[in-house]
């Protein structure tokens, strides 16, 4: 059965599930790799001391079905991507949207695209884990996920997973039919901190996280 429905068709312009609450919160998007994406809100620069979240529901998000070697709660930087495991027999592979058609044809059949069916949003900021502990009882202390670390788990009473990428930046995955629900609890958990969103480019690309190898 073919699973191109999953990703957005290269003539289509991609939306995020969230796109009309970050139209709501101020957004200006911009057409980036086939996807409209929000780089950036107005007022945004004072929630960069505090905590800020921020839409990167257009990264590629690739699962892989088939044993792997990879260290179960622990994400693998490779080939300018994340390669988290989920169980000792899928794996998701991470990465930004101008590699995912390559990395896709590179890993044949045993690969299933979820760029569009699933969410994902960055938390960041010396107060994010507060934010985390309002919606999530993932256990995201340095001790137990240390940075590259990866938690699948519940994210707002939904299946998720969480992946540390830096000392002060994690990345949230979840469903993207639950994409506005998910906005508005982070949102709230943010607000409630003196944080709020900001557009992709207050943020390092994933490249740049996790360099090439």
């Amino acid at each position: 059965m073919s699973l191109e429905f999953l990703s957005p068709a290269a003539s289509a312009v991609a939306r995020s599930p969230m796109e009309r609450e970050a139209l709501a919160a101020g957004a200006r998007l911009e057409q980036r790799d086939g996807w409209n994406v929000a780089v950036s809100f107005d007022g945004e620069e004072r929630h960069r001391s505090t905590v800020a979240f921020a839409d990167r529901s257009h990264l590629g998000k690739l699962e892989l079905h088939g044993e792997h070697e990879l260290e179960l709660g622990q994400a693998t930087q490779r080939d300018a991507a994340w390669w988290c495991p989920t169980s000792r027999a899928r794996a998701l592979v991470l990465c930004e949207p101008d590699r995912t058609a390559e990395l896709r044809e590179r890993l044949g059949d045993g690969v299933v695209d979820l760029t569009s069916a699933m969410a994902a949003l960055t938390i960041a900021g010396p107060l994010a884990p507060e934010v985390f502990a309002r919606f999530t009882a993932i256990d995201l202390r340095p001790q137990v996920t240390p940075v590259h670390g990866f938690r699948p788990g519940s994210v707002a009473r939904t299946p998720g997973a969480v992946l540390r990428e830096a000392e002060e930046r994690w990345l949230m995955l979840f469903g993207a039919a639950l994409g506005s629900y998910v906005w508005s609890v982070v949102a709230d958990a943010a607000a409630a901190l003196g944080g709020g969103p900001v557009g992709i480019e207050a943020l390092a690309p994933l490249e740049e996280v996790s360099p090439r190898a």
